[in-house]
């Protein structure tokens, strides 16, 4: 899978035909890389924030016998899955999973490999956040206000979104790791692992 550019003739990263080419496919490739280096800090800040209560959304940290679901999975009051999120909250299947979610995406996002696995996973993660929030409703099941400002599109889909263009376009390639990753011999045979 390559990305093309307008002429639809060079993929990203290859020598262009047309004129300042170079120049806009390095521009382009720096571009996707700090986009992936910070959406792979914003899912690690999130693991860390969590796992040591750094006093922004978490207060108790995992590590000093807090969870890092029971909060937000506890606090869920809208939706067609509100029971079956609150009774996940707290949980330790459901608290490790999301830890070892945030880590995983976070640590391969930025480094730039596994960016098709992880992937899946944020897309998988963010749809079950998004689930969780439910921005469809615009009351709560008390009769409260959502205040949701999107019905469909929240950060959640753009987040989702963001990690499956990064692995489509192989943004792990510039600034990352992605490239002595794909070389690996496992990789090499599994190519859903790039």
């Amino acid at each position: 899978m390559s990305v093309l550019h307008e002429d639809n003739r060079a993929p990203l990263g290859a020598t262009a035909t047309m004129a300042g080419g170079d120049v806009r496919e390095t521009t382009v490739s720096r571009l996707l890389a700090a986009l992936r280096i910070a959406t792979g800090l914003l899912f690690l800040w999130a693991f860390l924030d969590k796992m040591f209560g750094l006093g922004y959304a978490t207060q108790n940290a995992w590590i000093n016998g807090g969870s890092p679901t029971k909060g937000f999975l506890g606090g869920v009051s809208v939706g067609p899955m509100q029971d079956m999120f609150n009774s996940w909250a707290g949980q330790p299947w459901a608290d490790w999973l999301f830890m070892l979610s945030l880590a995983g995406i976070g640590i391969a996002v930025t480094l730039g490999i596994g960016l098709r696995v992880s992937a899946a996973a944020g897309v998988l993660l963010m749809l079950f956040m998004w689930a969780a929030e439910w921005p469809l409703a615009q009351h709560t099941s008390e009769g409260e206000l959502t205040r949701s400002t999107n019905p469909l599109i929240d950060y959640h889909i753009i987040y989702a979104i963001v990690l499956v263009v990064l692995a489509a376009v192989y943004a792990g390639h510039t600034w990352g790791l992605g490239r002595k990753w794909a070389q690996l011999p496992i990789v090499r045979r599994n190519q859903w692992l790039v």
